[in-house]
């Protein structure tokens, strides 16, 4: 048994706040009643999710809760907006922008597209991750009708100049989508200031339950709904909604943007540095990844000459310290990470990668072990390594 456990895997999935599962548990036991019936269970279910569905709208600055569209999650969230603007936008043009460090929720829908005739451009990034806005502007062409680019990255947190991108196309006929599922809870997004056409979120980054998202299609952008079924959500998504889920998500976004938003992020971003410094101080030959200031307040990343990830997170994992790796070992691919590939590291250093992500709960003390004993763990690792020079 651990004596301690330290959880720095926040972008991987947070924990349920106890206030969301209190909210969630009646639409388990009372009022379980399928929302698209018309008995009176059914009808508290419906409102509820009405109820929630205005509540997540106006956090997010929708100007209509109709904008708001129930998934299962972040992924379905990216497949819907990806495949439905492209599908319902084809006559058009079938040419789409993305970055080459997407999630691959967003870059295997690409494939998919590109397999059903569609030209798709993959911008390139500098090395701290920022898409080349000169590259996005030479390759809009007329056949043009949608761009999608992540508002931060999940691997390295930095975060991608969206205002900037809107200022290129708004005099476009081009629609914009924007995977938000790691900034949602870590950053403020405004649809009222910010002219998105389509946003992706998932509750379980920000402390509500997993199988539930969102996607935010902004009023007259037109979509063609990719699963067939019934009419629900106006006909854009079918399926029985997960009410319980949405409650849950409703509450965990009303209960993160709180008054209290502005000085716990701010609090985070020291904790957060505190660490970057204790181990690029304390740890030879490692680097921060992503952009040193444009990054999530939450995340930080880094590369260890001469190790695997996988090895630190199995010896962090005996200290009772929950971690992730932006390589790609833990899935039995011996290829490194995309999003480091596209930073230009070379893949000998970036094997060697580590992601710890804080949450609000996150202590000093917890991060003084880790500065304590990550070291220890990197000295053991590269006394056994095969690729340092002795």
């Amino acid at each position: 048994m651990f004596q301690r456990f330290i959880y720095l895997d926040h972008a991987a999935t947070t924990p349920v706040h106890p206030k969301v599962l209190e909210a969630m548990i009646p639409y388990f036991s009372i009022n379980y009643g399928n929302p698209s019936s018309i008995y009176s269970i059914a009808r508290t279910a419906r409102g509820a999710i009405e109820d929630a569905r205005d509540k997540i709208a106006s956090i997010l600055g929708a100007s209509n809760p109709s904008e708001i569209i129930f998934t299962s999650g972040g992924t379905e969230s990216d497949n819907l907006a990806v495949k439905g603007i492209a599908l319902a936008n084809q006559k058009k043009g079938k040419h789409i922008i993305t970055s080459s460090i997407e999630h691959h929720a967003v870059l295997h829908t690409m494939q998919f597209l590109e397999k059903q005739g569609f030209q798709i451009t993959y911008l390139p990034v500098d090395k701290c991750g920022i898409i080349d806005l000169d590259f996005l502007k030479a390759s809009i062409t007329p056949q043009t009708i949608l761009i999608s680019i992540m508002t931060a990255n999940n691997e390295i947190g930095t975060i991608e100049p969206i205002e900037e991108i809107l200022k290129i196309i708004q005099d476009k006929k081009i629609f914009f989508h924007t995977d938000a599922v790691q900034a949602i809870g870590n950053l403020k997004i405004n649809l009222q200031q910010l002219k998105i056409d389509a946003l992706s979120l998932s509750a379980h980054k920000f402390f509500g339950p997993k199988g539930i998202g969102a996607l935010y299609i902004r009023k007259g952008a037109p979509l063609q709904p990719i699963q067939q079924g019934g009419a629900q959500e106006r006909n854009r998504r079918a399926g029985t909604e997960n009410t319980a889920g949405i409650i849950g998500m409703a509450k965990a976004l009303e209960l993160i943007y709180n008054e209290d938003f502005e000085n716990r992020q701010e609090n985070i971003k020291k904790l957060r540095d505190y660490l970057i410094e204790g181990i690029l101080n304390n740890i030879e030959k490692s680097f921060l990844t992503g952009h040193p200031q444009e990054r999530l307040n939450n995340n930080a990343s880094f590369c260890f000459e001469y190790i695997e990830g996988e090895s630190i997170l199995l010896n962090l994992d005996m200290l009772g310290i929950a971690a992730s790796s932006g390589s790609a070992c833990t899935s039995a691919s011996l290829e490194p990470s995309h999003v480091l590939k596209a930073l230009c590291i070379p893949i000998e250093i970036s094997h060697g990668s580590l992601r710890l992500t804080l949450g609000i709960d996150t202590a000093k003390e917890e991060i003084d072990y880790v500065i304590s004993e990550l070291p220890k763990i990197i000295k053991k690792l590269r006394a056994i390594s095969p690729l340092v020079q002795k």
